[in-house]
């Protein structure tokens, strides 16, 4: 019963990765081209012959720790205040408003941000309204901007999954806690935590992997400062047309997010078994 579920992702995950992985190896693009292919491995020293990027991909992986944290930091307390505070249809309503940004086109919802980000829009308005003599709050083409449409993106997926485990915690448990003489943030430092880490754990994936390669948000947001390894890559297939080097580029910043993901898994796996 698991041949279907199997041979869905290997046609559509691991062939098109595999696809991919031997372009990162080919010297030139395989299209549109009669000559015989050649392998090399210059694609994957692209960091040390084009110092560049090494920022680039800096910046990348400080989007992806800023828009992760703050979705955690937003989307926890959010999930225990649907699972604990809400009821019936309070909840459908919340639950609502919460999908929403994904009812929504994404260059629709980025666009809409840089409305009301930049100088002179909605935002500044709101500012010298309050206050008339304040400088521009103009935030557009900034990093704060970025981050900012990414959190908006993807805190749906942190507010769901920490959901699924906050809502498993046995009400027991808490009060518990609470008879003992507990107070909330105990309860929530020693209780509710730990047992809702795996879906904090879950989210935090779910959106570090695909912020880091983000291009639209940083591209229409960030301006030219909004230079990240998914706009180079992004340019490479669709305006270098060097194939080879947007896959080994791909590829590196993919063993860089395991390399991180294997350096946090000791900790957690101790805080989990904890």
């Amino acid at each position: 019963m698991l041949l279907p579920a199997y041979g869905w992702l290997l046609v559509s995950v691991f062939l098109p990765l595999g696809a991919m992985l031997v372009f990162s190896f080919l010297k030139t693009n395989p299209f549109g081209s009669k000559a015989p292919l050649v392998f090399t491995t210059n694609n994957y020293l692209a960091f040390v012959t084009r110092p560049y990027l090494v920022g680039v991909a800096w910046t990348s992986l400080r989007l992806g720790f800023w828009t992760t944290g703050i979705c955690a930091a937003v989307g926890l307390p959010a999930a225990l205040a649907i699972a604990r505070a809400t009821r019936g249809r309070v909840r459908q309503t919340v639950f609502l408003l919460t999908i929403l940004p994904f009812w929504t086109n994404g260059l629709v919802r980025v666009f809409s941000w840089t409305m009301l980000l930049r100088q002179g829009g909605i935002l500044d308005d709101l500012v010298h309204l309050a206050a008339p003599g304040a400088a521009s709050a103009g935030l557009l083409y900034s990093f704060p901007a970025v981050v900012i449409g990414l959190v908006h993106a993807y805190l749906p997926y942190m507010i769901l999954t920490c959901y699924l485990a906050v809502a498993s915690i046995d009400d027991a448990l808490i009060d518990a806690a609470r008879s003992l003489g507990a107070r909330l943030p105990t309860v929530f430092a020693t209780v509710v935590l730990p047992l809702a880490l795996p879906g904090l754990v879950s989210g935090s994936i779910l959106i570090f992997v695909p912020v880091i390669g983000s291009f639209m948000e940083p591209r229409i947001l960030g301006g030219r400062i909004g230079v990240t390894m998914g706009t180079v890559i992004e340019d490479q297939f669709t305006q270098a047309y060097n194939w080879p080097l947007g896959s080994a580029l791909s590829f590196s910043m993919l063993g860089v997010v395991l390399a991180i993901f294997a350096a946090c898994s000791g900790v957690l796996r101790e805080r989990l078994a904890a």
